[in-house]
């Protein structure tokens, strides 16, 4: 008798919470929402299942996901299988063409592929594809001593909306093309930053293994204009590998992306809760 009233309890502290979401759900009705996934979302079968049914349970209420992921540690094991050294040079690898071929096999193959069966397995429609898809990310070669890394220079945004229009779930593995048909490895907060701004998304959220930007005390600000990104840059208070992220977000708000958010992806559900509560998951920057 216990157990069934706690069930009951339950039920109705689902039900009230499914109907305080419905302003949130209404407010990003028909919204492009492109989330770069990496991290901790990634990190194991039972994160990429809750993960992929985030995804439809998004598609379902007329959101349209847009996934670009990452795969470092993927691609660090298999390099290390086939005995290929790795070099980082300032926190990026050095992409040699021997590289380049492990990271387009890694990326677009096993990495990408899983991330479709997850949410395919969930019921949703998710389709797989690359930056050199339809010239999707046109990269130039990026400066200093990289190798094979490309900045994007231009971004093909028709193929992405021609998937999201016939209910699909695009799913993107960060590789470019050059104008040459070399085969450039990319950032994957910069290819989302990109495709986002492309898309002219309405929201980026970038996942990550931190809670968000934080202030001089290590407290999470929640809500920063570009203006107040910069000025704590400038003083040194956003540092390190924070600073690649946030620049990708001034970058992507100057294309045209209403908001991004710098977002806690080690916690449960965590795109639900950035969109459909009040609480929110991290760090929002806005124009």
């Amino acid at each position: 008798m216990e157990k069934s009233k706690a069930m009951k309890r339950d039920s109705i502290a689902t039900a009230r919470l499914l109907s305080e979401a419905l302003p949130n759900i209404q407010r990003h009705d028909g919204a492009i929402i492109v989330i770069k996934l990496g991290g901790h979302a990634m990190s194991s079968p039972e994160a990429m299942k809750s993960f992929a049914r985030d995804m439809v349970m998004l598609r379902q209420c007329n959101i349209k996901p847009v996934i670009v992921h990452g795969g470092g540690p993927m691609i660090n094991s298999m390099l290390e299988k086939l005995e290929i050294p790795t070099e980082f040079v300032n926190g990026k690898r050095v992409s040699t063409p021997e590289t380049v071929d492990v990271v387009e096999m890694v990326l677009s193959g096993k990495v990408n592929k899983s991330i479709v069966s997850a949410i395919n397995g969930q019921g949703g429609r998710a389709v797989g594809l690359s930056g050199k898809d339809a010239n999707l990310l046109v990269c130039e070669q990026a400066a200093g001593d990289l190798g094979m890394v490309g900045d994007p220079v231009a971004v093909n945004a028709k193929v992405v909306f021609s998937l999201i229009e016939s209910g699909f779930i695009p799913v993107i593995a960060p590789l470019g093309t050059g104008k040459n048909g070399e085969t450039f490895n990319v950032n994957g907060d910069t290819a989302a930053g990109a495709i986002a701004g492309g898309l002219k998304a309405n929201r980026l959220l970038l996942l990550t293994d931190v809670s968000g930007v934080k202030d001089a005390d290590g407290d999470v600000l929640t809500n920063l204009s570009a203006e107040q990104v910069s000025d704590l840059t400038e003083k040194g208070v956003i540092s390190g590998g924070m600073i690649p992220k946030t620049q990708t977000a001034l970058d992507a708000i100057n294309d045209g992306v209403r908001a991004v958010v710098i977002m806690d992806g080690r916690m449960a559900n965590a795109c639900l809760l950035e969109l459909f509560t009040d609480y929110g998951a991290g760090s929002m920057i806005r124009a």
